[in-house]
């Protein structure tokens, strides 16, 4: 059964940090390229960054540039997502995904893990 896991959400004031957790299980972790997305009540999801399987190469929104740092634990079968000097507008579900870079059907959410920013 495949699962992804969410963990380190909380309640946080503006300028503080907090590092996410997404551990999986089900499926082969080190095959797939792993993402962060958030999302807001009424919004879309949004893109926060991406890490690869191969190599562990980054991409981040551009919006997510500086701040946010992705990374994986492919011993642990976990991915990371370092949040900096958060902000009010960071306040979000964020969701883990994994994506099997051959099969574009073979994609799973976690359930996501909330994060609110406020004084």
């Amino acid at each position: 059964q495949v699962q992804l896991v969410e963990s380190g959400g909380g309640l946080v004031q503006p300028g503080e940090s907090l590092r996410l957790s997404c551990t999986a299980s089900g499926f082969t972790f080190s095959y797939y390229t792993m993402s962060w997305y958030r999302q807001v009540p009424g919004k879309e999801r949004e893109l926060i960054a991406t890490i690869t399987s191969v190599g562990g190469l980054t991409n981040y929104a551009d919006s997510m540039k500086g701040r946010f740092t992705i990374s994986r634990d492919n011993a642990k079968n976990t991915v990371y997502l370092q949040m900096n000097s958060l902000k009010p507008d960071d306040t979000a579900v964020y969701y883990c995904n994994a994506q099997n870079p051959t099969y574009a059907r073979r994609t799973y959410w976690g359930q996501g893990t909330q994060v609110t920013v406020s004084s």
